[in-house]
């Protein structure tokens, strides 16, 4: 047995000792946590644990600091970037049995998890309040595993994303240590902001076990909508006159043709197979009338075809069941392929010019890549379908990305703006923030001198 060997099994009976049958090193649990819904290829973890508490999180990171073993927090797995792939072996800790909500303030309008709470299971809990968390990147992901990576979605252009939304945390830092970022006050002055250095941080910094979040008041009224163009120009203008009018809308997301037929077949509609926005408006009866008659004649300035809009909760339903469901609807388009999803985020009078610019580039491309974007706050994605074993394929998405990125910062945007860094993108975070990153490598050290916590990640060290 090797010295690392022999190292990595003197932890795993400490950690046996610990937790008992919470620890596993089966092959089949530990090629599960290997992996996450990205392309990136996956890593076989040294040994899976299932801690319960605060507690056992510091415990198990003690033992991996003092053998010098990698540690990788696990949520749901549901990350697009290679966030939690433990490609240098180590310890993965799965928080699956840290699944409660803690407590729930109506008063406050904000609540406390534990770190594996999901975001549906949230708005079930509180649903009966009149409450509801907005932050809905798609998958059912964990909001501790989206408060690592900054994650946003559908409703991101209304309520924020989780930067604007998490009021504090819970972390186990690198050397076993449990600390709280902040207190539940909506503002203070007191010291470093602690919570945003972790919001983000994509477990390279510490354990995030718990989390505390803004809440918000169910809408009295809620409204979607869906309307076609002739021109993706004349979508884009929708979206950003609708934005710099200041319309309140709650969701407005750009599916371009590709996309659209994608959905179409994969949720059995039958939309016009052109650019098309999906749109919600929240607010009071009027208001929410008022804000959809109002994008409705934005929409016809620009050549939109005919304005569908429902109050109808099962129509609503349907419409975002089908938005929420375009991965597996590009994965249709092509059997057995693999999605390499990425994404950017610009100034929203940029958006045109760099949509625009990347249609360009998939059309003389040989490759399937549906665009679909949060475009209501700037940020986008791109599904290439590919077969991971064709070189061919392969450097032709790194070049349509590569350009894709290279196109949003050049437009002072960002080369992420919610999947994160993870191992996909860290060629790039220096071009975007230059000096900066050696101000967080100095940040990584001061917290995690051994680089034990998802190392690889982010940056190199």
């Amino acid at each position: 047995m090797t010295q690392v060997a022999e190292k990595i099994q003197t932890a795993v009976d400490e950690l046996v000792v610990l937790l008992g049958d919470r620890v596993s090193t089966n092959p089949n649990v530990r090629d599960t946590h290997g992996k996450d819904e990205s392309w990136h290829h996956p890593h076989r973890p040294d040994a899976v644990v299932f801690p319960k508490t605060n507690e056992e999180v510091s415990e198990i990171v003690k033992i991996c600091a003092q053998h010098n073993i990698p540690v990788i927090a696990y949520g749901t797995g549901t990350c697009l970037e290679g966030n939690v792939i433990p490609h240098r072996g180590g310890v993965v800790v799965d928080l699956m049995n840290m699944d409660q909500v803690l407590r729930v303030s109506q008063e406050d309008l904000d609540c406390t998890v534990q770190a594996r709470v999901t975001r549906k299971q949230l708005n079930e809990h509180i649903k009966d309040l009149g409450l509801f968390f907005p932050i809905d990147p798609g998958a059912d992901a964990s909001l501790g595993g989206m408060a690592a990576t900054r994650a946003s979605g559908t409703n991101a252009v209304r309520y924020g994303t989780m930067r604007e939304n998490v009021l504090a945390l819970t972390v186990v830092l690198a050397d076993g240590r449990i600390i709280q970022t902040s207190r539940r006050a909506r503002k203070s002055a007191a010291g470093y902001d602690l919570t945003r250095i972790f919001v983000g941080s994509e477990g390279t910094l510490g354990i995030i076990t718990e989390v505390t979040l803004r809440l918000y008041g169910v809408p009295e009224s809620m409204a979607s909508a869906v309307c076609s163009f002739d021109s993706l120009e004349g979508a884009i203008d929708t979206v950003i006159q609708t934005i710099q009018l200041g319309i309140p809308v709650a969701r407005i997301e750009l599916l371009d043709d590709v996309q659209m037929n994608a959905v179409n077949q994969f949720s059995k509609l039958d939309y016009p197979v052109k650019d098309t926005l999906f749109l919600e408006f929240h607010g009071s009866e009027t208001g929410v009338q008022e804000q959809a008659e109002l994008v409705q004649a934005i929409a016809e300035e620009n050549s939109g075809g005919e304005f569908k809009w429902t109050t109808k909760a099962e129509e609503r339903n349907k419409l975002w069941a089908a938005r929420h469901d375009v991965t597996y609807a590009t994965k249709s388009l092509r059997p057995g392929a693999e999605i390499w999803a990425t994404d950017v985020c610009v100034p929203i009078s940029k958006l045109a010019e760099c949509i625009i610019e990347t249609k360009k580039d998939l059309k003389e491309s040989f490759l399937i890549a549906p665009l679909v974007g949060h475009v209501g706050d700037g940020n986008f994605h791109l599904g290439f379908l590919i077969n991971r074993d064709d070189k061919r394929e392969m450097e032709e998405a790194e070049r349509l990305n590569d350009r894709l990125v290279m196109r949003a910062l050049a437009l002072d945007g960002t080369c992420t703006g919610e999947h994160g860094i993870g191992l996909g993108k860290m060629k790039f975070l220096t071009a975007e923030h230059g000096e900066g990153v050696s101000v967080m490598r100095e940040i990584k050290k001061a917290l995690d001198p051994y680089n034990i916590m998802n190392p690889g990640k982010i940056f190199s060290v």
